[in-house]
């Protein structure tokens, strides 16, 4: 074996290859579009291949379906195949959030939830669910109420958190878990105080993460902060880059670093909101792909965000499959799925060697 002096004559050892970009963007874009397909076309009802790609080319094109597809087209296109766009859509944005969020606060455990977004948006969903708070908006009630009580959540973070410095990592992440466990303490007392068992069975589902009442009402919002979200991350990929080294090798590159932490911050916590208001707060998502992708890619931002949101989308779709098949006609909670997939697939992770956070 060459003495250790001998290596280091050698020179540094040749960069690990690192994958095709274009090639895995194709290959998980393929993948993706397999995925969505897959999730309207599986679940307890059994419908033949035939029938789902008949009704989503229906429902895409606006084509007419006979009477006796009426079911069918039903059970495609209203119910599951825009929970599976929904799906893309919060697995989508988790991830680039978890990859924003990790690098505003410099921790390789921050998730979109750190800041406290999702306790804050859940206190609101569960007035809704419980005690029946907007009632007079309908369908929108539940989203609407979780988006308000998560923006309330930001403003008071912000405003503890904030210094005449601007945004520190430290206090961004001890005043975010504070708030987080201070609303969850309000969200468990609501839980309790609930009259009626399947109100509070509800606010459980909400709170572990499901997707049961997507409609096509409640994707555009939703895309539309997440595709809103994307575009400003990837803006900011190089100086993601910068603020990843540290406050003043950013300034040394000519980064501000405490107002891109403020734009971060506002971003991640909008991205967030919008997506707990329709999925409730989804966890490990944010955390585990933005590490999984390291892997392949590199801690480069700009390649980050283009894989991350792609192989987030991938795995909430299956996962949410995974959540109505498993325990049909019963559903569990898309959290539970999560966690027992993520913390397996995390603790592999840590145990590689070659692994350290902003980098493989």
């Amino acid at each position: 074996m060459p003495s250790r002096t001998a290596r280091a004559a050698a020179g540094p050892a040749p960069p690990r290859r690192r994958v095709s970009l274009p090639l895995l963007l194709a290959a998980l874009c393929a993948v993706l579009l397999a995925s969505l397909v897959c999730g309207a076309g599986i679940g307890a009802s059994g419908l033949s291949w035939g029938e789902v790609l008949r009704c989503l080319w229906a429902g895409l094109t606006g084509g007419r379906i006979a009477p006796d597809q009426v079911p069918a087209y039903t059970i495609v296109w209203e119910l599951r195949f825009p929970r599976a766009v929904l799906a893309a859509v919060v697995g989508a944005g988790l991830s680039a959030v978890g990859i924003a969020v990790q690098a505003m606060v410099r921790n390789a455990l921050a998730d979109p939830f750190v800041l406290g977004i999702s306790s804050g948006a859940a206190v609101g969903a569960n007035a809704v669910l419980i005690f029946g708070v907007f009632g007079s908006l309908g369908i929108w009630a539940l989203s609407t109420a979780s988006f308000l009580s998560a923006l309330l959540a930001m403003v008071l973070v912000y405003a503890i958190a904030r210094t005449p410095r601007g945004l520190t990592p430290l206090r961004l992440v001890l005043t975010g878990t504070a708030m987080y466990y201070g609303f969850s303490a309000v969200t468990t007392f609501m839980v309790f105080a609930a009259e009626r068992g399947e109100a509070a069975r509800s606010a459980m589902m909400w709170m572990l993460g499901s997707l049961g009442g997507a409609n096509w009402a409640s994707v555009p919002i939703a895309a539309a902060a997440v595709l809103g979200g994307l575009v400003h991350l990837a803006w900011s990929a190089r100086r993601l880059n910068a603020l990843a080294m540290g406050d003043e090798t950013a300034a040394a590159l000519g980064v501000d670093a405490g107002r891109l932490r403020k734009e971060l911050f506002l971003v991640s916590a909008a991205v967030t909101g919008a997506v707990v208001a329709v999925s409730g707060a989804i966890g490990f998502v944010g955390l585990m792909v933005p590490h999984g992708v390291r892997m392949l890619v590199g801690a480069d931002h700009r390649r980050l965000l283009a894989v991350a949101p792609l192989a987030g989308a991938v795995l909430l779709v299956w996962v949410d499959i995974l959540s109505r098949v498993v325990l049909a006609p019963a559903e569990l909670p898309v959290g539970v799925l999560t966690a027992v997939i993520g913390v397996p697939c995390f603790v592999l992770l840590m145990r590689r060697r070659s692994y350290t956070f902003g980098g493989a």
